[in-house]
């Protein structure tokens, strides 16, 4: 029996996937546990049009989040801190507190897209790498001063 995923079920496969499988399985565990819907001709259509949908939203999101990427490249940010003598300050710099430097710029980015990988305890320069996306990344020049 044909049947559609309706959401991605362990060993199975993902969400949209057409499978053959028993009648009995299909019937009587997948269809009733909302896992799974028969693939007749109607429901097949109705995911070809569902699937050019999301196509088209996903593309759409691809290109707002690489405009985002150029207009990221181009901002440098600073970060006032207090710091004691030869560059050593009191703290640190993470990305919690690049993330809210950002939002001041008008960048909405999530604390967890900031590619640091341990915080910044020194005064200076210092290009931040940010992941928007899997396939999609850029920098931000960071300069933390003295208050």
């Amino acid at each position: 029996m044909k049947i559609i995923l309706l959401q991605d079920y362990k060993n199975l496969g993902s969400k949209g996937q057409i499978r053959n499988v028993k009648k009995g399985y299909a019937r009587n565990f997948l269809i009733p546990q909302g896992f799974a819907q028969e693939a007749t001709t109607q429901v097949l259509n109705d995911l070809e049009r569902r699937n050019l949908i999301e196509d088209k939203k996903k593309q759409k999101k691809l290109s707002n989040l690489e405009d985002l990427k150029k207009s990221l490249s181009k901002v440098s940010i600073t970060i006032g801190v207090k710091a004691g003598e030869e560059k050593k300050m009191y703290g640190a710099v993470t990305n919690i507190d690049i993330a809210k430097a950002l939002k001041d710029e008008g960048f909405d980015i999530d604390r967890h897209a900031i590619m640091l990988d341990e915080p910044i305890k020194e005064l200076g320069v210092y290009q931040v790498p940010i992941c928007l996306h899997s396939d999609i990344k850029t920098q931000v020049k960071i300069w933390v001063v003295k208050e």
